[in-house]
């Protein structure tokens, strides 16, 4: 390649978006919008097994990118779109459809800002990060594919106990309103960025990955909502934990420094 093709690389935008990684990102786009379309049908449960796979491929994206040195400007910003669509849009207009309604202006209300606290909650990581000042092992706040995926796994979960229709229960209208506080708190999760035992342990690490892959598919409306209940809880009840290790981390970073 001449100086003068890699000039026109440089300043032509276009071939910097790379087709693998955003060809994910669109086929998470279109499980989120079949998803929508499946939601205004009336079909709860495929609405929500529709964000599940969103989430696989949403998170497939980014790890190909850095993986073949795609990344680039283009594909942070469709990502962030299609985010939108399929971890804010998508579930809220199920929540909406599946327990939301009965409730009147306290109902679309509800989903409302859901969808708004998403987009915040998106703007914040483009802006600061992962975490914002501190450690990579945490997000600040719940991201917002764990939070559409609480949204997809309680309907799912629903399902499994016998539960098809629509349903009105202020639980759930309540479960709304926290998640969306929570993508937008300062409360810490943990981000599984930085798992050094995995590196350290590969071959237990495959073998405790196989076995959660063989618990999950037991009965995965179970499995999958309890995983994603408990990660949704995770961050208030290790609230104390995780700023005990954020500061110890930057502690270390600090005595290394005077040293």
């Amino acid at each position: 390649m001449t100086d003068t093709d890699k000039k026109t690389e440089f300043k032509n935008p276009r071939r910097r978006a790379y087709i693998l990684p955003n060809l994910l990102t669109s086929l998470s786009l279109f499980a989120g919008f079949y998803s929508l379309v499946s939601s205004i049908d009336g079909k709860f449960v495929a609405a929500a097994w529709a964000i599940l796979v969103s989430g696989i491929f949403d998170g497939l994206d980014g790890r190909v990118a850095r993986i073949t040195r795609t990344t680039s400007k283009f594909g942070l910003e469709y990502d962030s779109l299609a985010d939108l669509v399929a971890f804010g849009v998508a579930p809220g207009i199920l929540a909406f459809t599946w327990a939301l309604r009965g409730f009147g202006r306290l109902g679309w209300l509800a989903a409302f800002l859901y969808v708004a606290t998403t987009a915040l909650r998106l703007a914040r990581f483009n802006t600061l990060g992962s975490s914002g000042p501190g450690s990579k092992r945490f997000f600040l706040g719940l991201p917002c594919p764990s939070a559409a995926a609480m949204v997809a796994t309680t309907v799912l979960m629903c399902h499994h106990l016998g539960i098809s229709g629509p349903v009105h229960h202020y639980g759930l209208l309540l479960m709304i309103y926290a998640l969306s506080f929570l993508m937008v708190s300062n409360v810490r999760y943990f981000s599984f960025k930085e798992m050094q035992w995995l590196n350290q342990h590969p071959f237990r690490g495959l073998v405790a990955l196989l076995l959660t892959m063989v618990v999950i598919a037991i009965e995965p409306k179970v499995t999958l909502f309890v995983l994603f209940l408990f990660y949704c809880l995770s961050g208030p009840l290790l609230y104390p934990l995780s700023g005990f290790l954020l500061r110890r981390r930057e502690a270390g970073k600090a005595s290394v420094k005077q040293q």
